[in-house]
């Protein structure tokens, strides 16, 4: 087969030897990936558009950290890069970074093995054409058998919780003010501090309603703010949060029944229910906000994709799908938020303050010019600027 060929390209030492580029999403190997480079990626469910960029720079080998197809979903980006005779090995693992930097040579064996001079630093599976053809089929039926399932228990929690998807029947009156008001959810979902961090110019500006979810609360009141409502299990949530003052919800059962309940009375805190068949204190927060007239719901800490729902990921619930489609252009995603309020180009603020500084100067010198001397104010400005010109000749001569 072609791909034997490219691993015997040194007869003294077997296998392909290669600059490896890191084109990780932590590394910035992807600009200086050219033909014959080994390309090291993490990329389960390898995709289209990013195996094209692959194959426009002809690499070598690809080495994915990840598998190219996990089986969750079907993807054509194996079959780009093997039509174009480059060699595939997966599954090689994240701890592959440590032991492997940008630019150095590696040598990667027939059977996947990549050795940094003598030592072993990896292996992985080499992917061929026949492997990637039988992983995609299995793939589409797994798509198939998990979207059937998925929207079957769609249509049961539409049977169930159909009064408070229409009518709202079961959300708790919290007393607070929501009416044509912005609101901010945070989620304890991954990256959800460095997200809050992003928002801060849209809270200061707005002075968004804010919501805080189960542990997430914690981290409002950690970032200096107060929330206005906190939605979760307390068991999940700190004593200084539970204390801040904002209100509190508690998930319950279709009974009625409410985790945590027991210590929200030790603490003598005020709480009210939220029953509901959603076991997602999130799903509830957007829903309470949505019901309550918000202007604007911010979701931060807990984002839903197609490919998430795929994947089958543990917030990827029939809920969760139901209550950001009834939400609809009403919900925006907090990442979406923050690239609105991000400066792309600091030379560009850079010039700003420069251009800023230049005028205050220019206004400093004019406003000592003018009022200098014995004469009116453009006579002592003039004669300001015949001083400042025979200076810099003088300098000159």
């Amino acid at each position: 087969m072609v791909h034997m060929s490219l691993f015997s390209r040194n007869a003294d030492l077997p296998g392909l030897q290669a600059t490896v580029r890191d084109c990780t999403p932590q590394g910035k190997g992807f600009k200086r990936l050219s033909s014959g480079d080994i390309a090291l990626i993490d990329a389960p469910d390898l995709g289209r558009v990013l195996a094209q960029r692959l194959a426009d720079a002809s690499p070598a080998a690809v080495v994915n950290m990840a598998q190219f197809t996990t089986g969750a979903m079907p993807n054509y980006g194996p079959q780009i890069l093997l039509d174009g005779d480059t060699i595939l090995v997966e599954g090689v693992g994240a701890e592959i970074r440590e032991h492997i930097k940008d630019g150095k040579k590696v040598r990667l064996t027939d059977d996947g093995q990549l050795f940094l001079g003598d030592r072993l630093i990896g292996s992985g599976t080499v992917v061929t054409p026949a492997l990637a053809e039988r992983a995609f089929a299995d793939a589409e039926q797994n798509l198939v058998d998990h979207m059937e399932a998925f929207f079957g228990n769609t249509i049961q929690f539409i049977t169930s919780e159909s009064p408070l998807l229409i009518d709202g029947l079961g959300v708790p009156e919290t007393g607070l003010d929501f009416r044509e008001r912005k609101v901010v959810v945070l989620s304890p979902g991954l990256g959800h501090r460095a997200e809050l961090k992003s928002l801060r110019n849209f809270i200061r500006e707005y002075d968004p309603v804010l919501i805080g979810v189960e542990s997430a609360a914690d981290t409002l009141v950690e970032a200096g703010y107060k929330p206005d409502l906190i939605v979760g299990d307390p068991a999940n949530i700190g004593n200084d949060a539970l204390r801040s003052g904002a209100r509190v919800v508690l998930p319950a059962a279709p009974d009625g029944h409410a985790k945590g309940l027991e210590r929200i009375q030790d603490l003598g805190i005020g709480a009210m229910t939220f029953p509901a068949a959603s076991e997602s204190a999130t799903d509830l927060a957007l829903l309470l906000a949505d019901y309550h007239e918000a202007q604007l719901i911010v979701s931060a800490g807990s984002e839903l994709s197609l490919t998430d729902i795929f994947r089958g990921t543990p917030d990827a619930t029939p809920s969760a799908l139901l209550t950001r489609t009834k939400l609809g252009g009403k919900l925006v995603e907090g990442t979406s938020i923050s690239n609105l309020y991000t400066v792309k180009s600091s030379a560009s603020l850079a010039w700003m303050w420069a251009l800023l500084g230049i005028l205050v100067a220019l206004a400093v010198i004019v406003g000592i010019a003018g009022t200098s001397g014995n004469g009116d104010f453009v006579s002592n400005l003039i004669d300001t600027w015949n001083n400042i010109a025979l200076s810099f000749q003088g300098l000159f001569r």
